[in-house]
């Protein structure tokens, strides 16, 4: 009987810690191979997500910044690696992506 309480603590936590990362990389990033570069809770090529989130969060000016950096590039934010530019990619999809992106940070 105690096994089974303690196995039902042990799923417990890992539910709660699973549920604070429970955000997908969207399909719109991975469509526009975002995920090359970024991952949502660490840091890759670019920046994690979730540092970005942080960053700019109370930021009224953050998505149009964002948004236009996704598509224009850009560097000296984040270190030496400078961010592409992806001139394919919308201002709309650009801006649901930065959304996304933003609302990581609660």
């Amino acid at each position: 009987m105690k096994s089974i309480i303690v196995s039902m603590v042990a799923a417990a936590g890992l539910m709660v810690a699973g549920s604070a990362l429970a955000a997908d990389m969207p399909d719109l990033a991975k469509k526009n191979n975002c995920t090359a570069c970024h991952a949502i809770d660490k840091k890759v090529v670019g920046p994690a997500w979730m540092d970005v989130s942080k960053k700019y969060k109370g930021d009224a000016t953050a998505k149009a910044k964002l948004a236009t950096k996704m598509i224009k590039g850009g560097g000296g934010v984040w270190g030496a690696m400078p961010m592409p530019a992806s001139p394919k990619l919308s201002e709309a999809d650009a801006g649901a992506l930065v959304d996304f992106v933003l609302g990581l940070a609660k």
